[in-house]
């Protein structure tokens, strides 16, 4: 599992920016973290998505379900190729991860644009 690995490991290092920085790249087939909190929003999950955003709070969680269900299975398998686990650990993976990267990906309440 490299990239769970390198993943956790990001995160919790205190590497500034740079579990996020993972994640957003394995999530650029499916829109970046945009296109995954634009499709939470439409499923009724702007609460969380908010509270991830935002510069004073805590992270409210996210269920694997609901992540199954904003995001559908073409999605979660693209996923699931990206990340190189099984598809049935995708939605729990970033159930887990998304809000802290997130979190660390917007420290002003706002994504930061990425240019490559």
């Amino acid at each position: 599992m490299g990239f769970l690995d390198s993943l956790q490991s990001a995160l919790q290092g205190g590497q500034r920016g740079g579990g996020s920085n993972l994640l957003a790249d394995a999530l650029t087939s499916v829109g970046g973290y945009q296109g995954v909190l634009a499709m939470l929003q439409k499923s009724g999950l702007g609460d969380r998505v908010e509270s991830w955003l935002s510069t004073n709070g805590a992270n409210l969680p996210i269920a694997p379900d609901e992540i199954k269900s904003a995001l559908g299975d073409q999605r979660l398998q693209q996923l699931a190729s990206q990340f190189g686990i099984p598809l049935d650990q995708v939605a729990a993976v970033l159930a887990q991860h998304l809000p802290a990267a997130v979190d660390q990906a917007s420290p002003d309440g706002v994504l930061a644009t990425r240019r490559g």
